[in-house]
Parts: C-alpha cells; structure tokens; sequence
C-alpha cells in the first residue's frame, strides 16, 4: 500500500495521469517512468500535469501554478522550445497546448539531432515501450473506429478515371499547396531505429508537418522552413522511392504526414501485428490483380509495407511451379505502392465500395475518439480551468453532428441532462 501511494504522489506519474486525459494517451510503466525523466525535470513533470487539455496563455498558467506570469511564460517557452508545448499567435497574446505523446512530444524530441538530452537512450526506451511492450502502440492504433492517422493514395500512378473519385483532401499535394506553414523534420521512426542499428536506408529528412504545428516547431527550431515548391519535390523523392503518406485523420487543415517505411514507421509496423483491428485508415481504393498477367515475379510482395501481398500457387498444371500474387483485402492500405512495381500491367486500384470517412477537422476527431475511447468527460469538464463557452459550443456541435448511435455513446459517458437535451431536440428538429 505504501508503494502505491508513493507512486501516485510520483511527479511523473501525475504527468501521466494528465496525458492519459486525452484520447491519445499512454498506459504507465517502468519505461515511461524513464521517457518522462529524460523530457521532464521533476519540477516540470509536477507543472505540466496541472495543465489544461485545453489552449491556456501564460496568465492562465501563472494563477494554476501560482508563480507571477512572466515566470510561467518563461517556463512555458522553454518547454516549446523543447517540443514538449505547443504554441500558438492568438490575436495580441500567444496560447500553449500540451500536444500527446504521439503524434507529440515523443516525436518532436527526436525530430533534430540535439545535445541536450541523451538521444540514444531515449531511443532505445522508445523502442521497449512502444515495440516491446506494445500496450501504448495497442491503446493508441487498436481503440475505437476512429484513428490517429490515415494514408493518402499515390497519385502518381492513379488513372485518370481513379483521378476523377479522388477528393483534395485525399491528395497529399493538395494538403502542400494549400497548408499556411510547412515544417519538414527528421523521421522519428527512422531515427529512433538508427540508435538501435534497425533502421532502413530510406530518406530521414522527410518528416512533413503544416499549419499551426508548422509554425511552432518552425519558431522553435525543431522543423525547418519550407515553401511549397520544395515540399512537392519532397513528396515526389518519397513516393518514388515507395514511401507510403500517412497522414492526420482530417479533411481541414492537415497537421502532419509522415513519409513511411514498412520496416520502421510505428504505424505500418501496428498495421502488420494488428491490422484485423483495423488501427489505420485507408484510403478509398484497393488494388485488384489481373492474374491472367500477373507472372508471379513477386516485386509486388517486396513493396507492400504491410504484408497484404503474398505470392500463391498458380494451379498451373503445366508450370507446377508458378506463383500468383494474392490481397488480403482485410490488411491492405490502399495506397498503391504495389503498383509502381509491376510492369506487367497486373494490378489496377478499383474504388472500395463504401467510400472511408475522414472526420472534418481535429476537433471532430479527438471528439469523435474521447468518445469511443470513453474520454468524452475530460473535453467537457477540463477541472484545471474554467469551461470555456466557446470551446464547450464547439465540442456540442460535433457531437450533435455524430450519427445517432454516437450520441447514445456521448450522451452516457457525458451523463449531463443538457447534452441528452440538446441531443433530443435535434431529433425532434
């Protein structure tokens, strides 16, 4: 009993209780314990963890930590700084938000080469919690029906009839050319697999983030500036080099895209080990194989990032030996990497047939997963601050846009009579 009251006075562990208020959170143990001493002073983790979920500016951090406002506003850019804050231009005062773990804080730490901190040994704690243990990767890719992130298609290899059914916020060069900021750093994934002698050769200066993100981690030298023009050259380098884009589940205003490899990106290594759990979007095709051209060479197989692809007995009596290239169309991404391999015109990408929601923006998503992870509460009722009208409007407005099974959900975890009121009267309405 003693060590577990200790463990809850722990900083850290407070530090985890507030991560663990958002939908994207992190289950605790040993090696978080040891992350968190690496990104956090004591004193930082004890501050951070009396933070709101919501945007705060420093004089809202001063009154919580009871320290005077230019002393908080220190504390606060130093953190940003370091990526473990975000932070924004709001009107005539700057606003702070403590991003999740992933896509975060975790990343941002390894997204430049830094003394400060001993990269390494984050790294290969990274690497046992994320890809040892494996109940952080399973609680934030396989709860609930809306993720993280989702891929894009390459439109390279598209035919003009499959160009026709592509939306602009399924393009990745539409996310480019219309994003306010754009923030390129290193891969993560990559890096931290490099510290671990695993990682593959495929570009690391790759890693894309836009807008707000963009300007943060641009200001604060985690991510460099490009324009446009450069972050389509760096599109075009990733897919033709067999890249896949996974990207922020969102149709407005798209915060990152991660160039992936099979072999070290986070998410396509969970689409391997859990993809019956669907833990990734995919995008709205799906190849079909032509096996009347298909001459099993196997490049296909090779490609896919997530195994979807295997090589069958052709069942030819003549050549008992020849193989077929199969989909599992359970897996598969959808995001055509297959394609750019076969020159034997085997495969083409057909539309699925139902059409992959995307929510409209983040407020939709972290909404739409606080309330299938059952976390709606902490968005309404954020104890560390006053509720914020504004804020509070616009979480209702999601969920009153959610289908009708959505909001029994809400409605029970939120257990408020406005909320079942509001929702009942659309109804009527």
């Amino acid at each position: 009993m003693a060590h577990h009251i200790t463990i809850k006075q722990n900083s850290y562990y407070k530090l985890t209780e507030r991560i663990n208020r958002f939908p994207q959170g992190a289950p605790w143990s040993d090696l978080l314990f040891e992350i968190l001493k690496i990104l956090f002073s004591e004193r930082e983790a004890d501050l951070v963890s009396l933070l709101p979920i919501k945007p705060f500016n420093a004089r809202k951090a001063a009154k919580i930590w009871k320290v005077k406002e230019e002393e908080a506003r220190t504390i606060l850019n130093d953190l940003a700084d370091r990526g473990l804050l975000a932070d924004a231009e709001d009107k005539d005062d700057v606003v702070y938000s403590m991003p999740p773990p992933m896509a975060g804080f975790f990343e941002f730490s390894l997204m430049r080469y830094r003394n400060d901190i001993d990269q390494k040994t984050l790294s290969e704690l990274y690497y046992q919690y994320l890809n040892v243990e494996e109940d952080f990767i399973k609680s934030l890719f396989t709860q609930g029906e809306t993720q993280l992130g989702r891929v894009y298609v390459n439109e390279t290899i598209l035919s003009n009839e499959n160009s026709l059914h592509v939306l602009d916020y399924e393009r990745a060069s539409e996310v480019i050319k219309t994003t306010s900021h754009i923030g390129i750093g290193i891969c993560y994934c990559r890096h931290k697999m490099q510290h671990i002698g695993k990682n593959c050769e495929a570009e690391m200066d790759i890693c894309m983030t836009f807008n707000k993100s963009a300007d943060s981690l641009t200001r604060h030298g985690i991510a460099r500036k490009v324009d446009a023009t450069e972050g389509l050259d760096l599109l075009q380098k990733a897919r033709d080099t067999n890249l896949v884009q996974f990207g922020e589940n969102v149709q407005e205003r798209v915060n990152f895209i991660c160039n992936c490899c099979g072999c070290c990106c986070e998410a396509l290594i969970a689409a391997r080990k859990f993809g019956f759990l669907h833990p990734v979007h995919t995008t709205s095709f799906i190849p079909v194989i032509n096996a009347d051209n298909c001459n099993g060479c196997g490049k296909c197989v090779s490609l896919c990032p997530v195994e979807a692809m295997t090589l069958v007995s052709a069942n030819d009596p003549v050549k008992p030996l020849s193989k077929k290239a199969k989909l599992d169309h359970d897996i598969c991404l959808g995001c055509g990497v297959c394609l750019s391999g076969c020159n034997k015109n085997a495969i083409k990408l057909e539309s699925r047939k139902d059409r992959v929601i995307t929510p409209v923006n983040s407020v939709h998503r972290v909404v739409m997963m606080a309330i299938e992870r059952g976390k709606l509460q902490n968005l309404i009722f954020d104890n560390q601050v006053l509720l914020s009208h504004r804020a509070l409007a616009a979480v209702l407005g999601v969920i009153l846009k959610l289908p009708p099974v959505k909001q029994v959900v809400a409605s029970r975890q939120f257990k408020s009579r406005y909320l079942i009121g509001l929702i009942n009267r659309q109804k009527i309405t």
